[in-house]
């Protein structure tokens, strides 16, 4: 009988379950929507992916936080374990004719709300998102991916920081061996940032420490 997958792998799926699962208010799982808006958070809060879908929020969350088959995680542009919350915007009401238009409002509308939150202004979409009018979004569900006590030992910034620095040495061979779009230049700079950032507050906090 074939083992099971390593724990932390079967807590993060039943996390993104879970999220998936959570009531709109109204007796509606917000992952079963089709259309949608989804922008993924790390353990500080900061806005790190926007996405959108026309094949329900589930599938396309799942596919990126649950396998290898979206070029996001293949290519080592996110990390899974870094997403600590998921925000999601469904629009319940959209047909197939007026869903591209209204997703590509909605989308640039997150996405300019996400830099706007970020710190460091950039999140780590390889590909660019494309300029559209703002509009006026529905309610927005955010949800933590993981229950409290496992999110504090996986938040520990150690941790978080070899991961992040394995990413981004999985990126730079990625660009190493492949021709690639700027896109995906630009989120290896931004990873580098938000990797110098963590490491450089993580060293404060023990030089303040031995201060005291």
């Amino acid at each position: 009988m074939p083992r099971r997958e390593p724990d932390e792998v079967r807590v993060l799926y039943d996390g993104v379950m879970a999220a998936l699962n959570t009531d709109y208010g109204d007796g509606r799982r917000v992952g079963d929507c089709q259309y949608g808006v989804y922008l993924f958070y790390d353990y500080d809060g900061e806005p790190i992916y926007v996405g959108r879908t026309r094949e329900k929020l589930r599938g396309r969350i799942r596919r990126h936080l649950t396998n290898q088959r979206t070029d996001a995680v293949a290519m080592s542009v996110l990390d899974p374990f870094e997403v600590a919350e998921i925000e999601m915007w469904p629009f319940w009401n959209l047909t197939s004719s007026d869903a591209n238009e209204t997703l590509d409002q909605a989308e640039y509308t997150v996405y300019q709300k996400a830099l706007q939150h970020s710190i460091f202004s950039v999140v780590l979409n390889e590909k660019d998102i494309r300029p559209a009018e703002a509009i006026d979004l529905p309610k927005s569900v955010r949800v933590s991916v993981l229950p409290v006590t496992l999110r504090k030992q996986r938040e520990h910034p150690d941790i978080r920081l070899a991961r992040r620095a394995r990413t981004i040495a999985n990126l730079a061979w990625v660009i190493s061996e492949r021709s690639v779009r700027p896109g995906i230049r630009r989120t290896l700079w931004a990873q580098a940032r938000r990797l110098e950032h963590l490491a450089r507050t993580r060293l404060e906090e023990f030089e303040q420490a031995d201060e005291t």
